[in-house]
């Protein structure tokens, strides 16, 4: 018989993914849900989170939700989370995932975009953890992770804001694995590397346009310092996200996950 401690099944669980109307969180709801979550997408726009919600898959008839929500109101954000935790009860997973800073050099970013990128962040994901947490705890479980970045172990160029938010993220993650650990709830991060979104085709489009240069030639250059020589598709980040959300990564805490093809061995 096997051990259920060991298992990757996530069946009479529920999920919360944000973030989840394209990319990586969309794929992380799906595979939240292949593996048998009760998934709630939250997003800022309806029509994407209708779309998605039917993707989902319902190996075991699971009821899936949306919440629609923009993480720039960070009211909103509460009184729409404590509302819905009401109206289904505790989540026991939270991934908390978000659109990056715009790009661009750190010291022309101006203090209000500094401000506005830590709010979406790392106030968003402590608003979140505090609400899902009471929940975890009572039931002994929980799961909280966050989708972050390669550039909280090194600095990406051109993505300064980011680099600093990414890295204020790294220590709330660490610190809050450190206070929830003792309940049954782990806190990790996970850090993809170049993953073909629409906003990595975005800086690659930046990129091209400062350097007077086409997006294929940026891609080529990104690739050769990839030991995989390839991007990531974004379900390869969800398939780690769904390991960490299981009951076998139970003694998980506290990691700043990379899943980068092995750029930042390399660094």
């Amino acid at each position: 018989m096997s051990d259920p401690s060991h298992s990757l099944a996530l069946r009479d669980r529920r999920a919360i993914v944000c973030g989840a109307t394209q990319g990586i969180g969309r794929s992380c709801a799906i595979e939240l849900a292949r593996l048998g979550a009760n998934v709630t997408l939250v997003g800022r726009n309806d029509q994407g989170l209708a779309k998605v919600l039917g993707e989902l898959p319902r190996p075991g008839e699971q009821s899936h939700a949306t919440v629609e929500v923009d993480f720039v109101n960070l009211a909103a954000v509460r009184s729409a989370t404590e509302a819905h935790l009401r109206r289904v009860g505790p989540a026991h997973i939270l991934i908390h995932n978000t659109g990056g800073p715009a790009a661009g050099p750190l010291f022309d970013a101006a203090t209000t975009d500094l401000a506005n990128a830590f709010s979406l962040h790392v106030l968003t994901a402590q608003t979140l953890a505090q609400l899902v947490a009471p929940g975890m705890r009572a039931n002994g479980f929980g799961r909280i992770i966050a989708i972050v970045s390669t550039s909280v172990v090194t600095p990406i160029p051109g993505l300064g804001i980011s680099n600093v938010i990414r890295a204020a993220m790294g220590n709330w993650m660490r610190t809050l694995a450190w206070e929830l650990g003792p309940f049954g709830i782990t806190v990790n991060n996970v850090l993809p590397g170049y993953t073909r979104t629409a906003r990595l085709e975005s800086i690659f489009k930046g990129r091209a346009s400062r350097a007077g240069t086409s997006v294929d030639e940026v891609e080529e250059g990104v690739l050769r310092s990839i030991p995989a020589r390839r991007l990531a598709g974004p379900e390869e980040i969800a398939a780690v996200v769904g390991f960490l959300a299981s009951p076998a990564a139970a003694y998980v805490n506290g990691v700043n996950m990379p899943v980068d093809g092995g750029r930042l061995a390399g660094q």
